[in-house]
């Protein structure tokens, strides 16, 4: 991984960035840039493997970035738990390794042993031999040009003829198996990872072995492991399936986020598991279940949608090494051949005698006595013999376990609709008392999938934090409720979602439209026949607490951001108020509240895709049937003057407000700043020049602050949009300095920066506008992201939808001067229009440094926040954007 590192640091100016990742066995280097600027780009690329440029002064940053990331994934328990698991493996296997590096292993024990590690890398590097790479470029060219391109920039890169490395194949002996590892998390919460060595998938991908059995354990409808323990209120997920760890080893598992009397219920949970198994046995293997999955793989295939290059590339060149040619771009996407004796050698690779368990809960504390050297996990060890689960099996619950039924949400039509005029833009389709429609065909993918939002606007979602959890918890209720349904449907492609908003709450379904209004009727059924059901209210509401518990564990620059967020925005609840009001809600509560909460609601929807008009029409007028015309409903419309807006206020000009505050996990050695400068409201001209700062300004700001200053791992300058206020925002998390420190820096940055913007020359400035309009030429790579962007217009009531053209034009014209006046007016520090906050956590390692910051007075053009809310109140409010001069309003 500290390999990685050093190879690809840089951000390219000309819209596109590098990186590269790590697994078992490979590294995955790869960039993107504006089509313009590839040939060179490419070149910089190759030279690296031809002749990498290792000094020593970044050899020693890039320990230190390292070491960086290591302390930020301390307190992270998905790194603890995975290191947790790989300690507890044979120890000349390499699995067993610590693999994401430190200061500990790259620089102290090193220089113990009387290493050079520049030396060790550059030795490293000899392993990089051309006869072991692969490489995929994708780009607007000619295959021709691409290959002539590829041929005389990489013909240098040198084949050493090196032997590739193969790992020992299982790194769990007899003595890691039948294990029962019980280990004390960072967080609250209660998670049960039953495993299991198995053959790798890899091996069999035609066949498929792992991917049927993983849809059958993993399945949450009716007769699953989730359903039973769900409804008994044991677990709140299940996830199921094998990982792609190596060509020579991997784990099939089956994990489970447990409610406390899941917890309680551990062995009788672990009993249901063997008894599925035991039922799969039993039942035998079933070719229409295998048909089924394939008919479902191969139209996801022949349909997928376009991903971003980047992903495409870094996908293609990972099935180059594991694949034959002409299976480069199907990988193992498409499992043909069935063959039932695969399936029951994996199965029978799921057996007591090789299962190993782990269990995290911190009702674990104060009964555990070893500790894993890395992260320093609390943890002990039972065995586990197949006499127990035997037992186990045999007290587990008596609900009936059985397959699924066929998925009635297979689509069978993928014809494409006829549009007989072309829509360039969404149009209003239909409007009422009760609901408005928004319409756009599909004029670019020709693909058989639909997009369809149902926004539900509820003014009494959100008027108190007692309102915002109950509202909270009947979203999460609706979800559960409907999850042993609609599971086919997401199997089939169909996916739904319902989500909270500012505003009250959303309904999505997107994928195929065959079966889309049968997914859809379901959903605005249980809306209106929703009731409490109080064993799963409690489950919910024993998740919700713990989640809003557990951001006293999340990183401070998460921490900064949430309270950056609680100044800005005029109605927001603190996380405090909302887990007491949720710590006193009660079932009968809840009940009371839904229908007050629907007895005002009013529908903007959205509905785009591979669907003609009227339909499109009936849709809605079916949703206003259901949820306003059934008998007894609930709902009723709501009055265009109880319309809600949330707003931002307006910071002081000229003045920079600080708000210090010491973090809520003081064990975390991290602090953080996070810097804002409030700019605009949202305009097209003012949009582009601060988008086009900060494409000039944040390549340089990483530079200085993260990787000349070594100030942390987490360093970044940004665009940031709330409620349609523009800001900028620069975000620094370090373990070597204070906040106040960091945010000094900050602002020396940017009085360093103005010299060089002021110095901009003319071919720089026009080669920036450049790659700024060639990244807003980008074309959408799919429905989902052409919807995103025509929604969020609408969502944001900008209704901007020739956004894009109207930006470019604008691009087009501006003068270098014009962009250097908008600086020293809005963003350099003694700007007269600058606005400023600086939020500003401090972490145990700093509290000298919080004692001293928040006893110091306060240097002139400052404003230091002690009370936020009586802060908010002192200001007054952007505009809301929904409903201005121009724009379509609700009545």
């Amino acid at each position: 991984m500290f390999f990685e590192y050093l190879a690809c640091r840089e951000k390219y100016q000309h819209g596109g960035s590098s990186n590269a990742f790590t697994s078992s066995e490979t590294t995955n280097f790869y960039f993107d840039v504006n089509a313009d600027n590839f040939e060179e780009a490419l070149d910089r690329f190759a030279q690296f493997f031809i002749k990498p440029l290792m000094s020593q002064d970044a050899v020693l940053r890039e320990i230190k970035a390292v070491d960086s990331e290591h302390k930020k994934n301390l307190l992270s328990d998905g790194w603890r738990m995975h290191q947790l698991q790989k300690h507890l493996a044979s120890k000349d296997h390499p699995y067993h390794k610590f693999s994401t590096g430190s200061w500990e292993t790259l620089e102290t024990k090193p220089k113990e042993r009387g290493l050079d590690i520049r030396l060790e890398l550059l030795k490293f590097y000899e392993n990089y031999s051309a006869n072991l790479m692969h490489l995929v470029v994708y780009g607007k060219e000619s295959l021709d040009c691409i290959q002539s391109l590829v041929e005389s920039l990489f013909s240098h890169v040198k084949n050493t003829d090196q032997i590739s490395f193969k790992c020992p194949s299982q790194p769990l002996s007899a003595e890691h198996l039948q294990l029962l590892v019980k280990a004390i998390p960072i967080i609250e919460g209660n998670y049960l990872k039953i495993s299991w060595p198995v053959t790798p998938n890899i091996q069999f991908y035609k066949e498929g072995p792992c991917r049927y059995l993983s849809h059958l354990i993993g399945h949450e409808g009716e007769g699953s492991i989730f359903h039973i323990i769900k409804e008994l209120g044991w677990a709140m997920d299940l996830v199921a399936g094998a990982g792609s760890d190596s060509n020579e080893y991997s784990f099939f598992s089956v994990g489970m986020r447990l409610t406390d009397a899941g917890h309680d219920h551990m062995e009788d949970i672990i009993g249901l598991v063997f008894k599925y198994l035991h039922l799969l046995k039993e039942d035998g293997i079933h070719e229409w279940i295998f048909d089924e999955l394939a008919s479902i793989n191969e139209t996801e295939f022949h349909y997928q949608d376009k991903v971003h290059p980047i992903s495409y590339v870094t996908a293609t060149v990972s099935s180059m090494r594991l694949f034959p040619p002409e299976e480069w771009l199907v990988g193992e996407s498409l499992p043909s051949k069935y063959a039932p004796n695969r399936i029951n050698m994996i199965l029978d690779e799921l057996s007591p005698e090789r299962v190993r368990i782990l269990c995290e809960s911190k009702k674990f504390e104060g009964s555990t006595n070893r500790a894993e050297p890395w992260y320093n996990t609390s943890y002990s060890i039972e065995n586990v013999t197949p006499y127990m689960i035997k037992q186990w099996i045999q007290k587990a619950p008596t609900e009936k376990l059985y397959l699924p039924k066929p998925n009635i949400f297979v689509p069978k039509d993928l014809s494409l609709k006829e549009v007989p005029d072309k829509v360039t833009f969404p149009t209003i389709l239909r409007k009422t008392p009760l609901s408005r429609l928004w319409y756009k065909p599909d004029m670019l993918f020709f693909t058989p999938k639909v997009y369809i939002i149902i926004d539900f606007h509820c003014p009494l979602s959100s008027h108190s934090p007692e309102a915002a959890v109950s509202t909270s918890l009947f979203v999460d209720l609706l979800v559960d409720y409907l999850n042993a349904y609609a599971y086919d449907a997401q199997i089939a492609g169909l996916f739904y979602s319902i989500y909270l908003t500012s505003t009250g709450f959303q309904v999505c379904v997107g994928g195929y439209n065959d079966k889309m209004r049968v997914l859809l009727h379901a959903i605005m059924k249980q809306i209106v026949n929703f009731v409490v059901k109080p064993n799963r209210f409690s489950a919910l509401k024993e998740t919700s607490v713990k989640d809003y518990q557990n951001f006293n564990f999340s990183q401070p620059y998460s921490q900064a951001s949430y309270y950056l967020s609680l100044i800005l925005e005029e109605k927001k609840w603190p996380l405090a108020e909302k887990l007491q009001a949720l710590s006193k809600l009660e079932s009968d509560s809840l009940a009371k509240f839904v229908p007050h909460l629907l007895s005002k609601t009013y529908l903007e929807c959205y509905v785009q895709g591979n669907i003609e008009p009227g339909e499109a029409e009936s849709i809605v007028q079916e949703i206003e049937d259901t949820i306003f015309n059934t008998p007894n409903s609930v709902f009723k419309p709501m009055s265009p003057s109880q319309y809600l807006v949330k707003r931002v206020i307006m910071l002081e000009k000229e003045i920079k407000c600080c708000y210090q505050i010491e973090g809520l996990n003081q064990k975390n050695e991290n602090s953080s700043v996070v810097q804002y400068i409030q700019v605009h409201q949202d305009d097209a001209l003012s949009n582009i020049k601060l988008e086009l700062f900060s494409l000039i300004s944040s390549q340089p700001a990483f530079n200085q602050l993260r990787t000349v200053e070594q100030l942390g791992y987490i360093t970044y300058l940004s665009l940031r949009s709330d409620r349609g206020v523009w800001a900028l925002e620069v975000v620094i998390q370090s373990t070597v300095k204070d906040p106040s420190y960091l945010d000094s820096r900050i602002d020396e940055f940017f009085k360093t920066f103005e010299s060089k913007i002021h110095e901009l020359s003319d071919k720089d400035f026009k080669r920036n506008v450049k790659s700024l309009i060639d990244s807003k030429l980008e074309k959408f790579k799919n429905l989902w992201e052409e919807s995103g962007f025509y929604w969020g217009e609408i969502e944001a009531g900008t209704l901007k939808f020739d956004r894009v053209e109207s930006e470019v034009a604008l691009l087009r014209e501006l003068k270098k001067e014009e962009f250097i006046e908008y600086f020293d007016e809005y963003i350099k520090v003694d700007a007269p229009q600058r606005r400023t906050v600086s939020v500003q956590v401090f972490s145990g390692n700093h509290s000298a440094e919080f004692k001293k910051a928040i006893a110091e007075a306060d240097p002139p053009k400052t404003c230091r926040i002690t009370d936020i809310f009586g802060f908010k109140r002192s200001r007054p409010l952007h505009r809301s954007l929904k409903g201005g001069p121009g724009l379509i309003t609700m009545d």
